[in-house]
């Protein structure tokens, strides 16, 4: 299990995975024809996770604009994933993450605590990654108001 992000301007961990929609989705399918935003959310369907997803779909034209493609992950099931994305309307894919090795390869996989109780998580984190594969910013430990602005930014700089 990797305790650290990864570094910028190193290879992004690459992984294969599911989608809500049944579709297997991998990093190198981006690989020298879009860059790509990475968000890791704890968990799908919680007020704090859908602000954030819901602000990813409000923009998501303008990502798409500067070559972008979004790719919300989290260690929810398929199935919670497909009716997390009917529920709030997402069109690009969420990734069932269920036995979090994403998560660990990405160094987002924490101890966390609530209530006095303490459990393994997704921590909230978001990667820019650019066509060539390359983790380009990290933006750790995730404030929702303003992070999409900030993103977007990160994902400009890239041209």
């Amino acid at each position: 299990m990797s305790e650290s992000l990864p570094i910028v301007g190193a290879p992004a961990p690459e992984f294969t995975i599911t989608s809500h929609k049944g579709e297997t989705i991998s990093l190198s399918d981006f690989k020298g024809k879009q860059n790509v935003v990475l968000f890791f959310y704890p968990k799908a369907d919680t007020p704090g996770c859908t602000l954030e997803a819901c602000s990813f779909r409000d923009n998501l034209a303008t990502f798409q604009a500067a070559g972008t493609a979004v790719l919300g992950i989290s260690a929810d099931s398929v199935k919670k994933q497909g009716k997390f994305a009917e529920k709030f309307g997402f069109t690009y894919p969420l990734l069932a993450d269920e036995d979090h090795a994403i998560a660990e390869s990405y160094g987002v996989w924490k101890e966390k605590s609530f209530m006095g109780r303490k459990f393994m998580g997704i921590e909230r984190a978001t990667f820019v990654i650019d066509r060539e594969g390359n983790v380009r910013k990290v933006f750790p430990k995730v404030s929702i108001p303003g992070h999409t602005a900030a993103v977007l930014e990160a994902v400009k700089e890239l041209g």
